[in-house]
């Protein structure tokens, strides 16, 4: 018999601002259900990441002085490092600024 594979993704989040109870309640919930399909023997791919091509990510820059380029990179990086200390169990951070995007 063959094991279902499952492809689990969560939005891709604007980073105008840090990570809210909000985003880590759909994440958490994205989470479970990877961790349930693996802990039954299935493929699971868990993707999560951050949409940094948006206008309301200039607009966030913008308020705190910082280039825009400078800006999404730091959050991008809070919300890895979030999601890690949350121990949220992503196969890949995506970023909408990378190539492979």
């Amino acid at each position: 018999m063959r094991l279902a594979k499952f492809y689990i993704t969560t939005p891709i989040y604007y980073v105008n601002d840090k990570p809210h109870l909000g985003h880590f309640y759909t994440t958490l919930i994205a989470d479970v259900l990877a961790r349930w399909h693996r802990l039954k023997g299935e493929e699971v791919f868990f993707l999560t990441g951050t949409d940094e091509n948006s206008q309301k990510n200039v607009k966030a820059a913008e308020k705190v002085g910082k280039d825009v380029k400078q800006y999404v990179d730091e959050m991008a990086s809070i919300w890895k490092e979030t999601w890690r200390k949350l121990n949220i169990s992503f196969d890949d951070f995506i970023r909408t600024t990378e190539e492979r995007h």
